[in-house]
C-alpha cells in the first residue's frame, strides 16, 4: 500500500458547515473503504490548511477516485501528496546508482 498526505481547505461551504467536519471525516472514512483505501488519520490544522489526513491506498487510480469523491461533496479542496517511507526512499535511492 502506497501512503498519502492530503491537505484540505475548506470551501465556503464547508466552513459555513465547520461544526460538521468531524462528522464529515466519518463519511470519508467509509467512502475511502469503497476505493479499496483505508484512513489512517484526521488532524484539524492551523495555518493554511483546515485538516490534514493520511490515507492508504493500493495505487494513484484509487486515491485519485477518492479524491475526487471528495471533491464532489463541495466542502473542500484538496492536494494530494505521495509520500514515501524511508524503506521506500531507500528503493528510490538504490535505483539512482
Amino acid at each position: 500500500m502506497a501512503t498519502y498526505i492530503v491537505l484540505t481547505s475548506f470551501t465556503d461551504q464547508g466552513v459555513r458547515n465547520a461544526k460538521d467536519t468531524t462528522k464529515r471525516s466519518d463519511a470519508v472514512k467509509e467512502l475511502a473503504k469503497k476505493f479499496g483505501v483505508t484512513a489512517k488519520e484526521f488532524f484539524w490544522t492551523l495555518g493554511s490548511y483546515d485538516v490534514v489526513a493520511i490515507f492508504d491506498a493500493p495505487d494513484d487510480a484509487s486515491m485519485t477516485a477518492l479524491g475526487l469523491a471528495i471533491g464532489a461533496g463541495g466542502n473542500v479542496r484538496t492536494q494530494t501528496l505521495r509520500a514515501f517511507s524511508r524503506e521506500e526512499m531507500n528503493g528510490v535511492l538504490a535505483k539512482l546508482a
